[in-house]
């Protein structure tokens, strides 16, 4: 007897997944099909799965083609897998081709052409409405958004606008969409708008697409003063559309777990929280050429200040910063030291001084720490009094994290779950607050 071995998600069961079990039974005369478990596939960063495992497993059964159904729901199981039942043949779709080469040591590998212009992602894209999304800008950060895009159901990046035609033209071939250096174009064609522009454009990027009826995530900072931010978040509510500051720390589970046992009371009342995120930039990079916006503080404040707000609230009694410039003047170190009712807090933050990046959360009983880099949250530590008491936690942070933050800001577009608790516009509006007085006292 041949045993055949393949797996899939199988989710929104079509054409293709029915053709491929049929030619994998054609290969052996037994034939298993794992099927990979939601939280499985989310480990590995998608975040897409429509059908529930009952579900997928049931329509694999229904092909007439399995002999047996097993669950997938760990990295690793294949080969495990193929020793336990004997396995004769591997086989997947070809869109796979050589990244199963290894289980060649174990049976014979074999790669099954698909069915072209059928998925699931198109069909997740007929079952519910897919939101437009159109990047503002063609650095760095849009460029690591839009492949984490790719994994989010729900959204599709169509359009990115520069006032610059070529960059615009040259980041749109690159990701295969369109460009546009008009802009009242661009947010014709689009549902909502992701701003990854150069810091003090934020505003002005935002507020027009609020004010043509566009949803907006936006990178941090959202906005340098105050009432900007708080004009932004008032528009935006008075006209039922959603306004998120992208921190995307905030929105991962980690910090989110990190945040639950830090007010659970496990380390007794919180006293003190220490914050730093410090890297070396390039002398060139627009972080440190720029002499009215850029530096360490309006660069990676935002971060460090996220979990000091959220421990403390937004009422601090005093804040002050200390800095250390480079000869333009641009601080490259920066501390902020808060005083809060109940507690002290310093946010440090580095851009042409290295130091040892961590997140301490002291409390009365006990103290959270988070090693760098702790602003993706991938592990945390719980200490005691008793040394030999230790509690460790670890969650999965996947590639650049964006994922995650555009997960909720469909979610939320869709009205599918209301994930503003984990960066409120009070939140936002208390760092643009203290950014408005860093840079204020910075003369800039």
């Amino acid at each position: 007897m041949t045993k055949v071995l393949t797996y899939g998600t199988f989710d929104l069961f079509h054409e293709g997944h029915y053709r491929l079990l049929e030619r994998a039974k054609a290969l052996g005369d037994y034939l298993i099909v794992g099927v990979t478990t939601e939280k499985y596939d989310m480990e590995r960063g998608k975040l897409n799965v429509v059908d529930s495992l009952p579900v997928r497993m049931e329509n694999v059964r229904k092909t007439g083609f399995v002999d047996e159904i097993i669950i997938e729901e760990s990295l690793g199981q294949k080969v495990s897998d193929i020793q336990k039942y004997h396995v004769d043949i591997f086989t997947v779709g070809s869109d796979w081709v050589g990244v199963f080469d290894y289980i060649s040591d174990y049976c014979e590998v074999v790669y099954l052409e698909r069915t072209k212009n059928i998925s699931s992602t198109m069909l997740r894209e007929q079952r519910q409405h897919i939101q437009r999304i159109g990047v503002v800008g063609t650095g760095r950060i849009a460029n690591r958004f839009v492949p984490e895009a790719k994994l989010v159901s729900g959204v599709s990046t169509q359009a990115v606008y520069n006032p610059h035609r070529e960059s615009a033209e040259r980041f749109a071939e690159k990701w295969e969409i369109e460009a546009y250096s008009d802009a009242e174009v661009f947010y014709q064609d689009v549902d909502a708008v992701y701003v990854a522009s150069p810091h003090e454009t934020h505003y002005g990027y935002v507020k027009a697409a609020l004010e043509r009826g566009k949803h907006v995530l936006c990178e941090k900072p959202l906005a340098l003063k105050k009432a900007k931010s708080e004009e932004l978040f008032v528009y935006a509510k008075e006209h039922g559309l959603i306004l998120m500051e992208g921190i995307k720390t905030a929105y991962c589970s980690g910090f989110e777990k990190l945040l639950g046992i830090a007010g659970s009371g496990v380390i007794g009342s919180v006293r003190y929280v220490d914050a730093c995120f410090t890297k070396l930039e390039d002398v060139s990079s627009r972080e440190l050429t720029d002499k009215k916006y850029g530096g360490s503080f309006t660069e990676l404040g935002s971060y460090c200040m996220l979990p000091i707000i959220k421990l403390f609230g937004h009422k601090y009694e005093d804040v002050r910063f200390d800095a250390v410039h480079n000869g333009d003047g641009l601080d490259i170190f920066t501390k902020a030291s808060f005083v809060f009712p109940r507690g002290i807090a310093t946010a440090t933050c580095g851009l042409g001084v290295k130091s040892e990046g961590r997140l301490l959360i002291a409390g009365t009983e006990g103290y959270i720490v988070a090693e760098a880099p702790w602003w993706k949250t991938a592990y945390f530590e719980v200490h005691y009094e008793d040394p030999s008491r230790v509690d460790k936690y670890s969650e999965r942070f996947l590639k650049d994290g964006l994922r995650y933050e555009i997960k909720d800001f469909v979610n939320m577009i869709n009205g599918r779950n209301n994930s503003d608790f984990k960066l409120t516009r009070g939140d936002s509006i208390a760092m643009a607050d203290i950014m408005e007085r860093f840079l204020r006292q910075e003369g800039r």
